[in-house]
């Protein structure tokens, strides 16, 4: 593995020393420079992958030094170093490029950890660029798979909005990669780079929402034991998706229409409002004009959220896309679990997955494909793998024969697993969401999804 080489610009020698052993002993390769010029001509014949600088130095300070390395392109994070009392002077510099700050005097593994998120971005930067490259792939585009007319207009109405800062509203049913669609927004619009946060807002206690989404002060309630920034702040320059907005209560819909309108974010407890630049990409499975028609969804926030609205179709209207899904899934999934080499899918196998309606879409296939790949032993998945063997793997109906099948009893079962199906489609797979839809314990319903034989939906 290639070590990272790292640049530390202090004035105090001493400071410079530990640093450079600390990181050497901690597999990193570092140089360094006494001042900013130094560092700046360092630059010119070196590349190095991270930027340790401090603040307050002579002739030129850190912030100077930032400025003139992002004017002459340097690309490397660059994470400023400043005593107790100047935190402002910082967080002026990551407004203006800097990746983060670390406050003197600092512990050891406060720099490796800040290091390490450095690291992270960068990773993430570089598949940014790999999803980028698959737009030229006429199968797919930033992750998503098929080629289907549908997904096709997809893909041009995602070109179309990307670039702008209009807020979008991704509807589809459950399973069908809504998620994905938000990605694609982000990674094709110049906001590629910036930070990426999703949130499911219906994951997530009323109560603590509020606070994951716009932060909170030291003491503003019971627990908060420091200052913490929310999601849009840390979303700021980037994209914030909101995941399964229809659950969001009403209490917070109003706040959440402020930020939209005044792009600004109060944290809990705060007295001041702070500036955010945030993209808004909210998504659902629920109809949400229905919803403000009944009153559960503001329909000031639908209008502000729904200004450009993409719609995902499902996989039993793309069936076409199956065999390209299949294959794309199988590597994905054989990688995943360690399975080598990806078998071949045998023609039955496939003629049965494509009669299959998925009401669970993409994540009941990739789902039904990982079990099948546990289960086969050679080199061809064959129709055996899949869930009942060689028999239809449609979901069970509710409509009986009423002259050859008069049980109630059956009638109740048929009815149950239908309701169980529904509800773990509704809420993508969450066990606890659906017991509470179902209003059954969790326990119960794990004995009914054994019973059953339902843990694939």
């Amino acid at each position: 593995m290639k070590q990272s080489h790292i640049l530390i610009i202090d004035d105090e020698e001493n400071l410079r020393h530990m640093l450079s052993i600390m990181l050497c002993k901690q597999g990193y390769l570092a140089d360094t420079a006494a001042g900013g010029e130094e560092a700046l001509e360092m630059l010119a014949s070196h590349a190095y992958d991270y930027i340790l600088c401090d603040i307050r130095m002579p002739d030129m300070d850190g912030r100077e030094f930032l400025r003139q390395a992002i004017n002459r392109g340097v690309s490397a994070p660059i994470v400023m170093m400043t005593a107790y009392g100047a935190v402002d002077t910082a967080v002026a510099c990551m407004q203006e490029g800097a990746y983060d700050f670390i406050s003197k005097p600092f512990k050891r593994d406060e720099i490796v950890i800040v290091l390490k998120k450095a690291e992270e971005r960068e990773r993430l930067k570089e598949e940014n660029q790999t999803l980028k490259a698959e737009v030229a792939d006429k199968n797919s585009f930033c992750g998503l798979i098929g080629r289907n007319p549908a997904m096709l207009s997809l893909y041009d109405q995602i070109r179309r909005v990307a670039g702008l800062k209009t807020t979008v509203l991704i509807q589809g049913e459950s399973g069908t990669g809504k998620e994905l669609v938000a990605r694609a927004l982000h990674t094709s619009a110049c906001r590629n780079g910036k930070p990426f946060v999703a949130v499911n807002c219906g994951a997530i206690p009323e109560t603590m929402l509020e606070a994951e989404l716009f932060g909170h002060v030291k003491g503003s309630f019971t627990g908060a034991t420091a200052d913490k920034a929310g999601l849009f702040e840390q979303a700021d320059g980037g994209t914030l998706f909101l995941d399964e907005i229809g659950e969001m209560p009403l209490a917070l819909q109003v706040k959440l229409l402020r930020v939209l309108q005044e792009s600004e974010v109060r944290r809990i407890g705060a007295s001041t409002s702070r500036k955010v630049d945030v993209r808004v990409v909210s998504a659902t499975a629920r109809d949400l004009q229905a919803e403000v028609t009944e009153g559960r969804f503001r329909e000031d926030l639908f209008f502000r959220l729904n200004v450009f609205s993409l719609q995902i179709p499902p996989l039993r209207d793309r069936v076409d896309d199956l065999p390209l899904l299949v294959q794309y899934l199988l590597k994905e999934c054989a990688a995943r679990i360690g399975r080598e080499p990806v078998p071949r899918v045998a023609p039955e196998a496939l003629r049965r997955l494509m009669a299959h309606n998925w009401p669970g879409n993409v994540r009941e296939l990739e789902n039904v494909l990982e079990r099948a790949l546990v289960l086969c032993d050679g080199d061809q998945l064959a129709a055996t793998c899949l869930p009942n063997g060689s028999a239809p793997i449609e979901r069970p109906s509710l409509q009986t024969d009423s002259t050859e099948n008069l049980s109630i009893k059956q009638a109740e079962r048929l009815m149950e697993m239908d309701l169980i199906s529904k509800a773990l489609i509704k809420t993508g797979g969450n066990r606890t969401h659906a017991a509470k839809i179902l209003e059954i314990s969790h326990r119960a319903l794990l004995y009914k999804l054994k019973e059953y034989g339902l843990e694939l939906v």
